[in-house]
């Protein structure tokens, strides 16, 4: 995977979803399937390089029948156009489509039963990034026990559906709504997403990446090849960690 994380692009891709929806519509694959009002399946662009994946739907979601419409999603909102992208620009789903009674956490039989459907759309959708909002969808997709406060912010090339991505863990937004040290630690892993999705996990050996490490502590130095190969960032680096 080169640092511009090139992927084609499906015409297909905005059927196959719609497609996908319509067979979801009366889901009936597990128990939340009784108290819903709506399948919550997901919203936005079809082709989306970044793909935002949260635990599942809450009251206004599971009225509205769209994903991150309560308060959750207007911080999600705000923190998009802080660097430059609006819902438009992503696609947004959940591990879950139905919302679980009281917003309880979804329980391990009903991400079993919906999680074949999230891995469809990834499949579909294709995203270059996978920002996943909290822990359920962390687990789910980086196959990890670690904790949030340990990941968030950091990048995991994995493959996921048959597609090369990279995880992107951040917490999710509803943890920052009352809690201003929280949201100021998404503001600043937003800024992390940007420029990944901007540069990628690599960056080019040559002079230029030289002297940007030189300029920054932070960033270990490469040595100077004649070719014009890419080389990984090193692990855990302060511009780009990765785990």
């Amino acid at each position: 995977m080169n640092g511009d994380l090139v992927m084609a692009r499906d015409p297909e891709a905005a059927q196959a979803l719609r497609t996908l929806h319509d067979d979801l519509r009366e889901c009936t694959g597990c128990s939340l399937c009784r108290s819903r009002t709506h399948v919550v399946f997901g919203v936005g662009d079809p082709n989306a390089d970044l793909m935002f994946v949260g635990e599942g739907p809450g009251f206004n979601e599971d009225r509205q029948g769209e994903p991150f419409v309560g308060q959750a999603g207007r911080l999600l909102t705000e923190l998009l156009g802080a660097i430059g992208l609006a819902r438009r620009d992503v696609y947004i789903a959940n591990v879950v489509k139905c919302r679980p009674p009281e917003n309880r956490d979804p329980a391990p039989d009903e991400i079993e039963a919906c999680s074949p459907h999230l891995m469809r759309q990834i499949a579909i959708v294709r995203p270059r990034v996978i920002c996943t909002l909290g822990r359920f969808a962390t687990k789910l997709l980086a196959d990890t026990e670690s904790s949030m406060s340990v990941i968030h912010g950091k990048a995991k090339p994995r493959e996921v559906a048959g597609v090369q991505t990279i995880i992107f863990p951040v917490f999710h937004p509803a943890a920052a709504l009352y809690t201003p040290a929280n949201r100021q630690v998404l503001e600043e892993d937003f800024a992390k997403l940007r420029r990944l999705l901007d540069r990628g996990i690599e960056v080019p050996a040559s002079s230029e990446a030289g002297e940007r490490a030189a300029a920054d502590p932070s960033v270990p130095a490469m040595p100077e090849e004649s070719s014009n190969r890419s080389r990984v960032v090193p692990a855990r680096t302060e511009q780009l960690p990765l785990w």
